[in-house]
């Protein structure tokens, strides 16, 4: 009837058996449905681009939709973003592992995680060291973490794969946190960790020292978890051409978009900052 343009509306509806009512509501009813898939196309747009810098699945978009008051089926979102190609950073290319815990096969070390059950801010801090390269040569990151809400709280970046990197991140989270005593600093048995003067400067820190089973890295998944999303986000898409391009983007990533910003499924979409907050408001406690 919408394309006939040679009868009335009232001739075509009788002919086709249906009511001129209902074919104009049918019209309006259609109008709506394209509005609000316009709408949704744009919050869709908004929340990959602007919000989750091209990193995030059809899966993450519906859970930041939904926790800023919107509607959003993951089969709607998922069509849009195909349709308009949005793919998200993330693809199935595997970090390559750097420990090399040998050394350390016959100390005494424990495994003070195995088992707990992690309920809040500051009750276990998890580390690794994963590489990046670059054309000017490997460079080396060292990350610490608050397992229970994702919040980087330092790291270090240098050219050498050496002990002091693991001090100097640890320097970086002491200095901008007030890391209360008797918390457990969990890590794998690499060289770096099981270092005497890393271990000393560590227990001094008043931290306990925790330490990943001997072929376990599923001990420490957080850290393993973060510098698998840190390099399909930001490396493997563009790999660094430089060092000082490597620390550069490292620092942008972690400062203006993984701690406050990037939406985090486990975190109810919240980013690790806010989910910090969140916990700090609902256990009325001080949190550094």
């Amino acid at each position: 009837m919408e394309a006939q343009k040679g009868s009335s509306k009232a001739k075509w509806a009788k002919a086709t058996g249906v009511s001129r009512s209902g074919y104009y509501t049918w019209l309006e009813e259609r109008s709506k449905r394209e509005a609000r898939r316009n709408a949704l196309v744009k919050t869709v747009d908004r929340v990959f681009h602007k919000k989750g810098k091209g990193h995030y699945g059809a899966e993450r978009v519906c859970g930041v939709i939904r926790l800023e008051g919107g509607k959003a089926s993951f089969g709607k979102v998922k069509a849009i973003m195909d349709e308009h190609k949005w793919v998200s950073s993330h693809c199935k290319r595997r970090s390559k592992g750097t420990t090399d815990s040998r050394k350390a096969r016959g100390l005494e070390l424990k495994n003070l995680v195995k088992g707990l059950k992690i309920t809040q801010a500051f009750q276990v801090l998890a580390s690794d060291i994963s590489q990046i390269s670059t054309p000017e040569g490997n460079e080396y990151l060292c990350q610490i973490l608050d397992v229970w809400t994702n919040v980087v709280l330092g790291y270090a970046q240098q050219s050498r794969k050496t002990a002091d990197i693991v001090l100097k991140a640890m320097a970086s989270t002491q200095g901008r946190w007030q890391i209360p005593k008797g918390i457990i600093f969990h890590s794998d048995r690499g060289s770096q960790y099981t270092a005497k003067e890393v271990m000393a400067q560590i227990s001094a820190y008043g931290l306990q020292l925790s330490f990943s089973d001997v072929g376990k890295p599923g001990d420490n998944a957080w850290s393993e978890s973060f510098f698998s999303i840190l390099k399909k986000e930001i490396i493997h898409q563009q790999p660094c051409l430089s060092r000082e391009e490597a620390r550069v983007r490292i620092f942008e990533y972690i400062e203006t978009f993984y701690n406050p910003s990037r939406a985090q499924k486990r975190l109810g979409y919240l980013s690790p900052i806010e989910f910090m907050r969140k916990s700090q408001h609902e256990n009325m406690i001080s949190l550094p």
